[in-house]
C-alpha cells in the first residue's frame, strides 16, 4: 500500500547525530548533482535515457572508491536516483505542472530520505518518541500528533528553526461519500486573501512578520549586504562567521514567516471543503502573474519596482498552494475542488451578467455595475462569478490535477444570471 498521507514532526537530534546528518545533506546534494550532469549529457551528446537502475549499479563502485558517499546509508543514496527518476517522469507528463529538474545549490534545505524498510518508529512517552535511523541511532522527536498508518518513507530536513522529519504514512482512508452540502465559489486576492461567496466579509491573511521583526529583518538585510560587499573586496569572496551568523538569522525569520502562511492556508483550505459540497476556484497561471517586468538591456520594462512588490504580495497568499491542498482535502470530506476559467470574473456583474470593464474603478474593493446599477465588493462579486460557473459547468475529475471547468459551446453567449446576491 503507498503512502497517501504525510506527518511531519520536530526533530531534536544531538549534536553528533545533526552533524552527521549535516554532511550527509551535503552528500545527498553532491549525488543529486553528478547524477543530473550524468544525464544531461548521455542524453544531449549520445541520445541516451539514463534511469536509476544503471546509476544504481555505478553507485555500489563508487561507494567503494569514496569515503564521503560510502559514508551515506546506501538506502538514502538510492533515495536520491529515485527521486530523480521521479523528477523526469514528472517533467515529461504534459499534465504535470513541474519543470525539468534543476542542480541543488549549497545554500538551499539539507534533506536526508530513507525508505520505511529502513527506519523504525517506538513511542516513548505521551507526546516523545523515537526513530531509528540507519547508521545514526535512535532520534528523538516531538509526537504532536499520533501516525496513524503504516510509515513508508522518512525524510529528514533542516531550514531556518532547526530540523524536522517527515514521515509517508499509508493510512488506508478512502474517498468520503459526497457531504451533500451547497458548493461556494472562492476569490483569490491580494488585499482580500480569500472572499468565500457565501459570505459577507472576506478572510484575510493576518501579518506574517510582527512590526518587530520586519524592522530587525531590515536590519538583518542591510548587515548582510554589508558583509557580503566586505567579503568580495577584502576576503576573496569567502563567507566570514559573522556573516553566516546573519544569514542564520535572517533564515529563521523567514522559516517562521513560512511557518504562519503556511498554517494560514491550511485552515482556510480545511474549513473551506469541510463546510462546502464542492468548491470553485479560478484557474490562475501563477507563474506568468509573477513574471518579473525588467524586460531586457534593449527593452528593458516599467514600473519593475511596483510589478515586483505585486509579485511578492501575490504568492505571499500562496494561490497554488491553496490549490493543491483543496486538491487532496477535498476527497476526505465528501468536497470537490471545482477550477472555473478566470476571465472576465471580476469584470461581470453578478446580478444581470453584463460583462464591462468600467463597471470596475481602477484598483479599487467596490464593484458599480453600469448597466443595472448593482453595487457590492469587486472581490465577492467574483466569487458570487465563480460559484455560478462551478455549479453550471465544472467537469467532475478523480486526478491529481482536476481538469478546469469549460462552458459548454451552446452557453458560451448567455450572461451569468441566477446568481445570489
Amino acid at each position: 500500500m503507498k503512502a497517501d498521507a504525510g506527518r511531519r514532526y520536530r526533530l531534536y537530534p544531538t549534536p553528533g547525530q545533526a552533524e552527521r546528518l549535516i554532511e550527509w545533506g551535503h552528500t545527498c546534494r553532491a549525488l543529486w548533482n553528478v547524477a543530473l550532469a550524468q544525464r544531461q549529457f548521455l542524453s544531449t551528446q549520445r541520445g541516451v535515457t539514463l534511469r536509476a537502475a544503471e546509476q544504481c549499479r555505478q553507485l555500489t563502485e563508487a561507494r567503494a572508491e569514496l569515503d564521503w558517499l560510502a559514508d551515506l546509508p546506501a538506502q538514502a543514496a538510492q533515495q536520491v536516483l529515485a527521486h530523480l527518476d521521479r523528477a523526469h517522469a514528472n517533467s515529461w507528463n504534459p499534465e504535470h505542472p513541474a519543470g525539468p529538474p534543476r542542480f541543488k545549490k549549497r545554500s538551499g534545505d539539507l534533506s536526508v530520505s530513507f525508505p520505511g524498510q529502513a527506519v523504525a518508529v517506538r513511542r516513548v512517552s505521551r507526546k516523545w518518541a523515537q526513530v531509528w535511523l540507519p547508521k545514526l541511532g535512535w532520534v528523538r522527536f516531538r509526537l504532536s500528533r499520533p501516525l496513524g498508518g503504516v510509515v513508508r518513507n522518512a525524510t529528514v530536513r533542516r531550514d531556518g528553526l532547526g530540523w524536522h522529519i517527515s514521515f509517508g504514512v499509508a493510512t488506508g482512508a478512502r474517498p468520503a461519500a459526497p457531504n451533500g452540502l451547497p458548493g461556494c465559489g472562492v476569490d483569490f486576492g491580494v488585499a482580500c486573501s480569500a472572499y468565500v461567496s457565501d459570505e459577507r466579509s472576506p478572510r484575510l491573511l493576518p501579518h506574517t512578520l510582527t512590526a518587530g521583526e520586519r524592522r530587525r529583518l531590515l536590519g538583518l538585510e542591510r548587515r548582510k549586504a554589508r558583509q557580503v560587499r566586505w567579503a568580495k573586496r577584502h576576503n576573496g569572496g569567502r563567507y566570514s562567521r559573522r556573516l553566516r551568523r546573519t544569514i542564520t538569522q535572517i533564515a529563521a525569520l523567514r522559516a517562521r514567516q513560512a511557518r504562519r502562511r503556511l498554517d494560514f492556508t491550511h485552515k482556510l483550505t480545511t474549513d473551506l471543503v469541510k463546510s462546502h459540497g464542492w468548491v470553485g476556484i479560478e484557474d490562475l497561471q501563477v507563474k506568468r502573474m509573477t513574471a518579473s517586468a525588467k524586460g531586457t538591456a534593449l527593452a528593458p520594462g516599467r514600473n519593475v519596482k511596483a510589478k515586483a512588490g505585486l509579485n511578492r504580495a501575490i504568492l505571499d497568499n500562496a494561490p497554488g498552494e491553496r490549490r493543491r491542498q483543496l486538491s487532496y482535502k477535498a476527497p476526505w470530506f465528501g468536497s470537490e475542488l471545482r477550477p472555473v476559467p478566470p476571465v472576465g470574473t471580476s469584470q461581470t456583474c453578478s446580478a444581470c451578467g453584463v460583462r464591462d470593464p468600467k463597471s470596475r474603478h481602477g484598483c479599487g474593493r467596490e464593484f458599480a455595475c453600469i448597466a443595472c446599477g448593482f453595487q457590492t465588493h469587486a472581490d465577492r462579486n467574483a466569487a458570487k462569478n465563480i460559484e455560478v460557473l462551478a455549479a453550471g459547468w465544472a467537469v467532475d475529475s478523480t486526478r491529481s490535477h482536476p481538469l478546469v471547468a469549460r462552458p459548454a459551446r451552446s452557453r458560451m453567449r448567455e450572461p451569468l444570471v441566477g446568481a445570489p446576491t
